[in-house]
């Protein structure tokens, strides 16, 4: 037996065993997910006496009114639209603005842009506890405290690993593309929307889901520069479900949080394909 032989004959025993390890691994994600539908539909007394039983039994099935009672406590459907508002908008300017900055860093070089770009990376290392405090004070002095304004604030934290994203895939672009076009009549602003952002397509939907994912979940900066009895976003709404002396109604907090995942579920569902398909693409030279 040759030695390719022997190596497609690896390949071939590799390829069902690393398939079934990680469905395994993928199983073992989803099924907390799975745990929280499931308690969803149970009365209260039974998601911690039995929390990994099925409903199947008439006294632990309660139906829909965990959903009803926790749409009803958080004002859902207000809070979702708050959480849509702030993702959509702040995703929208993080890409725009870090991907326009990152075609400068990367076509400009001197000093400027590599202390712009080193200066992006550093925002990176810095903890959020240590500037919260500031934050809170300085949102509150420029009115950044509503939906519609808060999404500045998200710009300036989400920038560092956007720009590193968009640096590393601007740097692998040609330059001959943008001199093409250049020699054809297209201005810098053509040539950065016609040209260069179609070819960042699979950067701007990775880097879109990981900055959905972070301002959909995120709890504490909306807390610190929202005005929470106006505005609340879902998570800051789940915590209203706390009665006294820490109180928790379970039911209808699995509700809520099964309802509150499923927006990012789907959107990372229907971008998954452009993620693959981007880095396919990516994977060949010409």
């Amino acid at each position: 037996m040759t030695t390719s032989s022997k190596k497609r004959g690896r390949r071939r025993l590799s390829g069902p065993i690393l398939t079934l390890v990680f469905s395994v691994i993928s199983l073992v994600y989803l099924y907390p997910l799975f745990i929280m539908a499931v308690n969803s539909f149970k009365k209260k007394a039974f998601i911690s006496r039995a929390p990994f039983a099925l409903p199947t039994d008439s006294r632990m099935f309660a139906g829909l009114s965990n959903y009803q009672l926790g749409i009803a406590r958080t004002d859902f459907w207000m809070s979702l639209i708050y959480s849509v508002v702030i993702t959509v908008l702040s995703v929208a300017l993080i890409l725009l603005c870090t991907s326009m900055c990152a075609w400068y860093i990367s076509r400009v070089e001197n000093r400027i842009t590599r202390a712009l770009y080193l200066a992006f990376i550093f925002s990176m290392v810095v903890p959020f506890q240590m500037v919260m405090f500031t934050l809170s004070k300085v949102a509150n002095t420029l009115h950044l405290n509503t939906p519609l304004s808060i999404p500045i604030v998200y710009l300036g934290f989400g920038a560092g690993l956007a720009v590193f994203l968009f640096t590393g895939a601007m740097r692998s672009v040609p330059l001959a593309v943008e001199e093409a076009a250049m020699i054809d009549g297209c201005t810098p602003p053509a040539i950065f929307f016609h040209v260069v952002l179609p070819i960042l397509q699979p950067v701007c939907v990775s880097t879109g889901i990981l900055q959905a994912m972070w301002i959909w979940n995120d709890y504490l900066l909306p807390y610190l520069v929202l005005d929470v009895k106006r505005y609340r976003t879902i998570p800051i709404a789940v915590q209203y479900l706390k009665g006294g002396y820490g109180s928790v109604d379970m039911g209808a907090m699995m509700a809520v949080l099964t309802l509150a995942i499923l927006p990012i579920v789907l959107l990372y569902l229907f971008c998954q394909r452009y993620i693959v398909s981007g880095v396919m693409a990516g994977a060949v030279k010409g």
